[in-house]
């Protein structure tokens, strides 16, 4: 019999925003950050067709770096990424500067309005079109990009440093997770 379930109700269900989900998977990186040398980290890898796991980490800071300086001015523009090879190189480094971006965002609210610079082409005549946002509806982007990079980076692991212990869930959409967790209680032994 199935059963009814008041979602207005905060007692039943925790709503959890975009600022939160960006805390915890930064947390999560920097935790992951802090288990990794130097040498794994900026090995290049014939998995990612020799860019390095610390690239990969750079890239992801580099997006969470645009949005909070172009949320600042009022517009987001992925494309002027900064690439600081010391994050690229040194984890402990990559890691500082993600917790640094958390003071950042909580001075922001997610409904603040942002527009965001929209690039399609590698040509350097077009014009690239401007699309309204909001801080949260970025800071989702950036997570889901976030897990998508470390799904990639949990392989390299595997690879290069293969003693770091990562958890099963990182680089895993949260979907995935729950789906995974029903399909265990689904087909679990009754007891």
């Amino acid at each position: 019999m199935p059963v009814s379930v008041n979602y207005h109700t905060s007692d039943i269900f925790q709503i959890m925003n975009c600022k939160q989900g960006t805390d915890i998977i930064i947390h999560q990186m920097a935790d992951l950050l802090g288990k990794i040398s130097d040498q794994p980290y900026g090995q290049p890898l014939q998995l990612f067709n020799g860019s390095t796991i610390g690239q990969h980490f750079r890239h992801i800071v580099d997006f969470y770096g645009c949005l909070l300086r172009g949320v600042a001015d009022g517009r987001v523009d992925y494309a002027q990424r900064q690439r600081d090879v010391r994050i690229e190189t040194e984890p402990l480094y990559a890691s500082k500067v993600l917790k640094g971006f958390l003071d950042t965002m909580n001075q922001f609210t997610e409904d603040d309005a942002v527009e965001v610079v929209a690039d399609f082409s590698s040509d350097f005549n077009e014009i690239r079109p401007v699309v309204q946002s909001t801080v949260g509806r970025e800071l989702m982007y950036a997570y889901d990009h976030a897990v998508h990079h470390l799904a990639m980076i949990k392989m390299g692991l595997k690879v290069t440093a293969p003693t770091v212990e990562v958890d099963k869930n990182l680089g895993v959409a949260p979907s995935t997770v729950k789906h995974w967790n029903e399909m265990s209680e689904q087909f679990a032994p009754e007891g």
